[in-house]
């Protein structure tokens, strides 16, 4: 019979409630399973029984060589897993075996004792054996525990992989919803001019920076997205006392009127630009300006790369620089924050906004 035979067989025995102890989940299909996998199951320093670690027994131990363990087999009644990772974990970390097997024959769970994390975090694979088809289990069961590959490590190589392909899983799913929040609270300008272009293309009329802002920051206190704890956000910088109440900004004392955010931005890029040449040229080199946008340029167009139906969004600077002007009031305040710290000016203190409510 082939593997695929006999897992067939023990799946319509697991239905039928045919294995009722560890004893005849052990027999009658763990050791069947094993020696469909081709191991000696006979050769007691093979394939160990109730292998002693000091006044401790796991259920079974792989060997290669003979009496020294490759892996370790933990059974358990059907369905009674539950907490006993943690003990198959002390007999692995006391011997260094690589592989720890958690089953109840119809679930096999598949742990790497020597990498970092909970004992959770730790397992490599959960093959339920019911659940999935039979050609996959298949696949899992000859990667992980034939008889070859266990004894030529490449079972193990094989885990390793895996447990890398899980733990990356297992970082991008606990970071999405943070960089989502980040997207939405930053305003991405990829994003926001994604809907943008779907709002024109929908009803024939783009939406202001500040609409598409609002709208965004509307969606992220409202969303059913789950998003977690939310992160610590470092406190705003308290305006310097005297700030301007009305559109504009204060710089170093002296008080600049603005008739709009973007005005407020522009002039906010005149000033120390007419004090020191070099500051345009030292913004532009940032190495992170918008996703795909240009906040300065020598030339107009490279403002919004490929896209010419933008380019009337632009201001051209005294000394010839042209700045764009497609932005939300937070992402205005955020361009603003980069130009002083070019400029070696501190945002709060020595230059303050009021880029209106």
């Amino acid at each position: 019979m082939s593997l695929a035979d006999h897992l067939e067989e023990i799946r319509s025995n697991v239905r039928a409630g045919r294995y009722v102890n560890e004893a005849s989940v052990s027999q009658g299909i763990v050791m069947r399973l094993l020696q469909a996998l081709d191991w000696p199951v006979f050769d007691s320093q093979v394939v160990a029984p109730e292998f002693t670690i000091e006044t401790r027994r796991v259920d079974f131990a792989l060997c290669h060589p003979p009496g020294r363990p490759k892996a370790f087999i933990e059974v358990k009644n059907v369905g009674q897993t539950e907490g006993a990772d943690r003990q198959l974990f002390e007999y692995a970390f006391h011997t260094g075996v690589p592989l720890a097997v958690l089953t109840d024959g119809q679930e096999w769970h598949f742990y790497l004792p020597a990498e970092q994390g909970h004992y959770e975090e730790r397992r490599v694979y959960k093959l339920d054996i019911l659940e999935r088809d039979v050609q996959e289990s298949v696949q899992r069961l000859t990667r992980y525990l034939e008889y070859r590959a266990l004894c030529s490590g490449s079972a193990i190589e094989a885990a390793k992989r895996d447990f890398q392909d899980v733990t990356r899983e297992r970082l991008v799913g606990e970071t999405l919803p943070n960089a989502w929040r980040k997207l939405i609270e930053e305003q991405d300008d990829l994003l926001a001019e994604l809907l943008s272009d779907k709002v024109e293309s929908l009803c024939g009329y783009k939406p202001s920076p500040d609409a598409v802002g609002n709208f965004l920051r509307a969606q992220f206190t409202t969303t059913s997205f789950p998003l977690g704890p939310k992160q610590p956000q470092p406190p705003r910088p308290l305006p310097k006392p005297g700030a301007p109440a009305s559109l504009g900004f204060r710089l170093n004392g002296q008080d600049y009127s603005g008739r709009s955010a973007r005005d407020v931005m522009i002039q906010v890029f005149e000033e120390p630009s007419s004090r020191d040449s070099t500051f345009l040229e030292r913004f532009a080199a940032r190495p992170k300006h918008g996703r795909s946008r240009r906040f300065i340029a020598r030339k107009r167009p490279e403002l919004y790369p490929g896209r010419t139906d933008l380019e009337e969004y632009s201001h051209q600077l005294r000394s010839g620089w042209w700045v764009g002007t497609n932005y939300s009031k937070a992402s205005i305040e955020q361009i603003i924050k980069m130009a002083c710290e070019v400029a070696g000016i501190t945002f709060g203190r020595d230059l303050t906004v009021n880029l209106g409510g």
